[in-house]
């Protein structure tokens, strides 16, 4: 007898969360930790969710770490809904951490991105904590060896990269050390992408100054080197998003690597997110592939990307709607030294998906 449609649909289902278990950013949900947790003490780090146990023993032994940690699970979210506002998949999974759909779960473009900004936040993260003195453990970053160039100095308190990037991978990639969870090719597309978050990070490093001088003439500059703000980071990550690999797991050689599925045979660059499964279009919703479809989305009747109402709504058209907008005009500034301003209304033309 064959077996019912849904029945297999149902096996494949469960397989796939069996083989594509994401432990690697179940670490997320710290972003729904209580304010009220005080996390003083060694055993708290028990209580907290989505961490597997090597995740406590790093918990116990830098608990200092772990509010810094908890902050950058909650700019991951921000940063990831921020990126993909104007998509179909706008990362609204995200917040269901720790219990992911597949579009998370398994071995898509859309997890690749999300393991590759998760490594660089928390990196970002701890970097940032390091300069402004919020971590015992670290101060700034070192001052580098060559030269600023004519008219600067090193100075400053530069963002402690190699400190982040260090504690970072250590909690991060903690959950794809672990054996038996998910697919080796899984856990090599996962750490790979999550190098990429890092090697990200470390590209972002730039030079940044501060004029010194007799009326503001600059005529000595004091210069760091720093990190940029995260959504810069997550821009760079988008771009490569888009233009991510899809690949599969081979032999090569005595080991199986991943490599390109439609290229020749040749390594994963470093710089590239690679993906082993195709993903939706994710224009109707089915949670059995991870998708919230695009109904009742908002969408531009003038945008001519992504965020379009024709490629937003899939072709299925749109409905219009006006809504009324408050906001600050007729302002003057009084001598001295304040703005007073009116409260205006008008009414604009809205446009979300059928």
């Amino acid at each position: 007898m064959r077996a019912r449609p849904q029945v297999c649909e149902a096996l494949l289902f469960a397989l796939a969360l069996q083989t594509g278990v994401c432990y690697g950013i179940k670490w997320l949900a710290l972003s729904k930790t209580p304010a009220a947790l005080a996390l003083n003490q060694t055993q708290h780090c028990k209580q907290l969710e989505g961490l597997v146990s090597a995740q406590v023993q790093l918990c116990r032994s830098n608990l200092e770490l772990m509010h810094t940690i908890m902050h950058a699970a909650r700019e991951v979210m921000k940063a990831c809904r921020r990126a993909f506002a104007d998509m179909r998949w706008n990362c609204s999974s995200i917040e269901l951490a720790p219990n992911y759909l597949l579009d998370l779960e398994r071995g898509t473009r859309e997890s690749a991105f999300v393991y590759a900004l998760s490594a660089a936040t928390i990196s970002h993260s701890i970097a940032r904590a390091c300069t402004s003195g919020d971590l015992p453990g670290c101060s700034c970053g070192p001052v580098p060896g060559e030269p600023p160039g004519p008219g600067n100095r090193w100075g400053g308190c530069a963002d402690n990269l190699s400190y982040g990037l260090l504690m970072g991978a250590k909690f991060s990639d903690a959950p794809m050390k672990v054996k038996k969870t998910g697919s080796q090719a899984n856990k090599l597309m996962r750490l790979h992408n999550s190098e990429v978050g890092r090697q990200a990070l470390r590209a972002s490093l730039e030079v940044k100054c501060k004029c010194h001088g007799v009326s503001g003439s600059c005529s000595i500059r004091t210069c760091w080197k720093g990190l940029p703000e995260l959504r810069d980071v997550a821009a760079d990550l988008k771009t490569r998003y888009l233009s991510a690999t899809k690949v599969v797991h081979r032999p090569m050689g005595t080991r199986k690597h991943l490599v390109p599925k439609d290229l020749d045979i040749r390594p994963v660059k470093d710089s590239e997110l690679v993906y082993l499964q195709s993903s939706p279009d994710f224009c109707m919703k089915n949670e059995k592939v991870g998708s919230h479809g695009t109904q009742d989305r908002q969408c531009n009747k003038t945008s001519n990307g992504s965020d379009s109402c024709d490629l937003m709504c899939c072709g299925r058209g749109y409905n219009p709607y006006t809504d009324r907008v408050v906001e600050r005009c007729h302002c003057k500034y009084h001598w001295c030294c304040y703005v007073t301003c009116r409260r205006c209304e008008r009414t604009v033309e809205r446009y979300v998906c059928k």
